[in-house]
């Protein structure tokens, strides 16, 4: 009767071991790759929510260019020297923004 009792007591030790194991990975997890992910995607809404018309944009594919105008998901943007060359893209394409402001 006793080596019953110390074995169950024994197999839910180790079954809560391993669910503290779990719970331990879990934290970890969200502290390493969940949490800073979304702080990236805040600042990356907030850089998007801060674009102007005239603003010099660096895009995903590494073109530079200036912003000629602004929609709800997309944004006009004229690259080079040449006036001719507007090409309209997502917003989400931009990943830095260097304000009209700043360049005078």
């Amino acid at each position: 009767m006793l080596n019953n009792v110390l074995a169950q007591s024994s197999a839910n030790g180790g079954l809560m071991i391993t669910i503290l194991y779990f719970v331990i990975i879990g934290f970890a997890f969200y502290f390493i790759a969940i949490r800073p992910q979304k702080k990236q995607q805040k600042e990356h809404a907030s850089l998007l929510s801060s674009l102007a018309i005239g603003d010099s944009v660096l895009t995903t594919a590494g073109f530079y260019g200036v912003v000629i105008d602004i929609m709800e998901e997309v944004v006009i943007v004229e690259f080079g020297s040449n006036k001719n060359c507007r090409i309209p893209m997502k917003k989400e394409a931009i990943v830095d923004i260097e304000k009209a402001d700043s360049a005078e």
